[in-house]
């Protein structure tokens, strides 16, 4: 499972709100990032470029230990 508590970690490193990403992705979008939803790597790069960052940066997979 991916999750991106990293990405909120950074907004919030850099002083922003998860709502600046508005500038960049659709408000849906940002409902599913904040649920934990699957999301386009088109997606991802916007939001590396807009945070000059690296995917490892906003996001972190978790084995889900169902078998």
């Amino acid at each position: 499972m991916i999750k991106y508590y990293k990405l909120f970690d950074l907004l919030t490193r850099k002083s922003m709100k998860k709502t600046d990403l508005l500038e960049i992705i659709s408000s849906p979008t940002l409902a599913k990032l904040t649920k934990g939803e699957s999301v386009t790597t088109d997606i991802l790069d916007k939001i590396c470029g807009y945070l000059n960052c690296q995917p490892s940066d906003i996001m972190e997979y978790i084995p889900n230990n169902k078998e």
